[in-house]
Order: C-alpha cells, then structure tokens, then sequence
C-alpha cells in the first residue's frame, strides 16, 4: 500500500482491471459523462467502443476525474481543456481517414 499520498495507476489497474468513462459531447452543450466503470464494466465498455470504431483516448488524470462523477453531470470547465485536446485529435483523424 502507498502511504505517501501519490497514487500508483499502473497498480490500481492490476489489481482492480481496466477503467474507462466516456463522454458526450454535442454542439453548444457541456460534455457530459455517459458511462464509466472499472473491471468487467470497463472491458465492455471498451469492447462497445471497438466494435464500433470509437476513438478511446489513454488520459489517467482525465479519466480519475472523471471516475469520481456521477453519471449524466456535466464534466467541470477546469477540464475543459483537456476534453478540447481530445476532441481536437479526434477532428484531425476524422479528416485523414
């Protein structure tokens, strides 16, 4: 167990499986958190996603966040930016392909 305050990603993935959250997002309206869940909610998660050929983006600080809300909220403007980033490379690999 970690008693200095850092979290460890990597060994909470281990020991818990996958986490994923997902977010929607549409013109004029705050993204919003639509799913999330760690373990086998995850994997289907990310299997729902595969299979129909969303882009998951990797982000460990983003998806803590947005963990720790509750379905239907609406994701905080202090993370604004970093949902931007995301759905700016988005954008561009929607452009190339």
């Amino acid at each position: 167990m970690n008693h200095t305050g850092y979290f460890n990603h990597v060994q909470r993935k281990l020991q818990n499986g996958p986490s994923a959250a997902v977010i929607k997002y549409e013109d004029g309206e705050a993204p919003r958190v639509t799913a999330r869940g760690s373990g086998e909610a995850a994997r289907h998660i990310l299997s729902l996603a595969e299979e129909n050929d969303i882009y998951l983006q990797e982000d460990p600080g983003l998806l803590e966040s947005l963990l720790d809300m509750d379905l239907g909220e609406n994701v905080p403007p202090q993370l604004y930016s970093v949902i931007a980033e995301v759905l700016i490379l988005i954008e561009e690999m929607e452009r190339k392909y």
